[in-house]
């Protein structure tokens, strides 16, 4: 492909059909800091300023996107996860992309081709990867892409982090220190691992695991939710202001407390629960939780729909986040209103974002987020990104479409990575793009004012400012120690 046929893709205006989306984007949206209020980064990596050793280990190592790509394409394992060179894991990757020219990966592989690396004259594929894996290569060695450089370079304001609670969260007390490192990194309470009572032995190396961290022997289920809440105010003295859970359907099971005191002294005695008293475990536990959040004022979040770890002897070699989860059709509408409805009805319900992976059930998710609106909240229940395997040009349309007709766009709080990788920003560019081009094609069309600033300020605060007053985060040039 020639560079002028070439600028035709992924270029300046890129996807952008409009006069208006232009408009809209380089006007109102694209210099909007990044506030990433959802990412699976290593808090580690950025208190340690990390170098990557190649592009490999930037690009494809835990991103199981692009593994599953991979294998859809017949990669062999050897070239994803296995211990092939990391040079020939990049070819292998290469030869995949002329293949998915409509994947959101083809899209974001040449959006970061041209930031942060500013190769704009080529495509990624098998004829030109042995070039640019040099060139790329050499580029990493420069300042401006170690980890914290890569942050300063796509403008992030605010960064979330995914934690667990028997994290001691040392890294981001190194960074909550750091004066020299102006990016707000903070983490995020991910229970997920108080609710995994469905594996015994595991659980039960978790429980230690979280008494070892709060100091609080747990014996009972009254302690183990003793031991959450000690963990849960160590998360909020180093800035922590949301906590997520992923689940594949809210649990909203009705129970007594002796039920659920049996069932965890059971489970404690290593003792598998029957399907019906895991439930109520699980229900006890995330209602808990729930008040918990509230109580310090944080935001929960709720990633539903996910059917995990369908391949067994993938999850037995690599385990979990391998790229083999999928799409769940579960019941949600019930089991979620019953669980937001017990917290609401003695007004201990705290801001919630849900998220939907299952495209069937957008409009159920939407209009379930309007039934527990509050007064004096702006968007206090909000309709969650698209998410996951919707975090492509037509999920994140079908999403907008959805917020817009079942509530007020202007309240949404905008776009998450949800990504391991540190290229993962571009996807704010991409979601801007898409909501720029949403919004121009129906200031042309006439079905929305064609009326620049009053569409534009609406673009402005979906980008950055309604997740800034939503979570209340500290501004960046605030002292850290004001937690």
């Amino acid at each position: 492909m020639t560079q002028v046929e070439c600028s035709k893709f992924a270029g300046r205006s890129f996807m952008l059909g409009s006069a208006q989306a232009k408009k809209l984007y380089f006007q109102y949206a694209d210099q909007q800091p990044i506030i990433d209020f959802h990412s699976h980064l290593s808090p580690a990596h950025i208190a340690q300023d990390h170098r990557f050793r190649n592009m490999t280990e930037l690009w494809i190592d835990g991103d199981h996107y692009k593994w599953r790509l991979m294998r859809a394409c017949g990669i062999e394992e050897r070239f994803i996860t296995g211990n092939a060179p990391d040079r020939d894991k990049f070819l292998a990757f290469a030869l995949c992309l002329p293949l998915a020219p409509r994947n959101p990966i083809y899209h974001w592989t040449h959006m970061e081709l041209r930031r942060p690396f500013g190769i704009k004259d080529r495509l990624l594929g098998p004829e030109t990867a042995p070039a640019l894996w040099d060139e790329m290569n050499d580029i990493l060695q420069q300042p401006g892409f170690s980890c914290r450089g890569l942050i300063r370079q796509f403008n992030v304001e605010v960064l979330c982090t995914t934690d667990d609670p028997a994290d001691d969260l040392r890294f981001h007390d190194q960074l909550r220190r750091d004066k020299s490192f102006p990016v707000c990194v903070l983490p995020t309470f991910r229970a997920d691992n108080a609710l995994g009572t469905d594996h015994p032995g595991m659980y039960n190396k978790w429980i230690d695991c979280l008494s070892s961290a709060s100091g609080i022997k747990i014996i009972s289920f009254d302690t183990m939710v003793e031991a959450l809440r000690q963990r849960r105010d160590h998360f909020h003295s180093v800035g922590c202001r949301l906590a997520d859970q992923s689940l594949p359907f809210a649990y909203a099971a009705d129970y007594r407390q002796a039920d659920i005191a049996q069932a965890f002294s059971r489970i404690r005695s290593g003792k598998s629960l029957s399907q019906a008293a895991d439930l109520k475990l699980k229900s006890a536990v995330l209602h808990q939780l729930g008040l918990m959040y509230h109580e310090l004022g944080w935001v929960m979040h709720l990633h539903l729909g996910a059917l995990r770890n369908n391949n067994t002897r993938r999850h037995r070699t690599l385990g979990r986040d391998a790229g083999c989860d999928s799409i769940g059709d579960l019941p949600q509408a019930h089991s979620l209103a019953r669980f937001l409805d017990r917290l609401n009805a003695r007004d201990q319900l705290p801001k919630t974002v849900i998220y939907n992976l299952n495209p069937s059930d957008n409009e159920l998710m939407a209009a379930m987020a309007g039934n527990f609106q509050d007064d004096g909240t702006t968007g206090k229940i909000q309709y969650g990104s698209a998410w996951w395997f919707m975090d492509q040009y037509d999920g994140i349309r079908r999403h907008l479409e959805t917020l817009s007709n079942f509530g007020a766009l202007g309240t949404f709080i905008g776009m998450v990575t949800d990504s391991r990788s540190f290229l993962c920003f571009s996807r704010h560019e991409y979601f801007r793009r898409i909501l720029c081009d949403f919004l121009g094609r129906d200031m042309a069309a006439g079905l929305i004012p064609d009326d620049m600033e009053l569409v534009g300020s609406l673009v402005r605060r979906i980008c950055a400012e309604n997740a800034r007053a939503y979570f209340k985060f500290p501004k960046p040039a605030e002292s850290q120690d004001s937690f």
